[in-house]
């Protein structure tokens, strides 16, 4: 009982969405292997690597409501001013845009950024060009979800990508989220765009690396929120 304990602590849980690729990964394996034995191998090296891809951890998320928390893990890479989807209905002045780029090796789960309450989530069709390019946050497909907090409106944006091909959202409009709430994932390398108050300060750089539910991507300036106190 005990080594059993320990095996299930060591290992990193599997979201239930990756549970039929991984069957499938994993019978094609043998299939292959029927029709040559080295390919068994690789078969196998694929299907572990699916395994990973929809590995679920547990993450420690900071709690305070003047953070904005990284919805998934990847690399920072765009901090800018954009003016936000247009299906969201916020209007055409630009708002701070912090984008996190997930390759297909990283965990893919995406969490609310912020505390607050699901007031719209609108999916769009589109292209599928690299995730990457600054374009693809409006050419491409994408899931908008936007959260009403204390401290302004919060748009969460799940983008699809070269590779990914399918957008997972199980969160619905009216329901409560708090910061790491698990609401999605994507299938398989894409993009989560955060579009911020005016009151949001960045918190981190292009480049680094995010990790969801844990690294904390914009601040809110009290100064800003609460200009009264400010005076005082």
């Amino acid at each position: 009982m005990h080594l059993l304990e320990t095996l299930r602590r060591s290992l990193v849980p599997v979201h239930r969405e990756g549970y039929r690729f991984i069957a499938i990964f994993a019978v094609a394996a043998v299939v292959l292997g029927w029709l040559w034995s080295p390919l068994f191998y690789l078969g196998i090296a694929a299907t572990v690597w699916c395994a990973a891809f929809f590995r679920d951890p547990q993450r420690v998320t900071p709690v305070n409501d003047d953070l904005v928390i990284a919805p998934a893990d990847g690399r920072v890479s765009s901090i800018s001013a954009a003016v936000p989807p247009r299906e969201l209905e916020l209007g055409d002045a630009p708002m701070l845009r912090i984008s996190v780029f997930m390759n297909v090796f990283n965990c893919h789960i995406n969490r609310a950024p912020v505390r607050g309450r699901i007031t719209s989530i609108v999916h769009r069709a589109g292209k599928f060009l690299n995730a990457e390019l600054d374009k693809a946050s409006a050419d491409n497909e994408r899931n908008c979800l936007l959260i009403e907090t204390e401290r302004g409106p919060v748009a969460v944006v799940q983008i699809a990508g070269l590779v990914a091909r399918r957008i997972v959202c199980w969160a619905k409009p009216g329901e409560e989220v708090v910061s790491g709430e698990r609401f999605g994932l994507i299938r398989f390398g894409s993009r989560v765009d955060v579009y911020l108050p005016e009151a949001a300060r960045p918190a981190v750089s292009i480049g680094q690396t995010a990790v969801g539910g844990e690294t904390i991507l914009a601040r809110f300036d009290e100064a800003i929120v609460n200009p009264v106190t400010r005076i005082s």
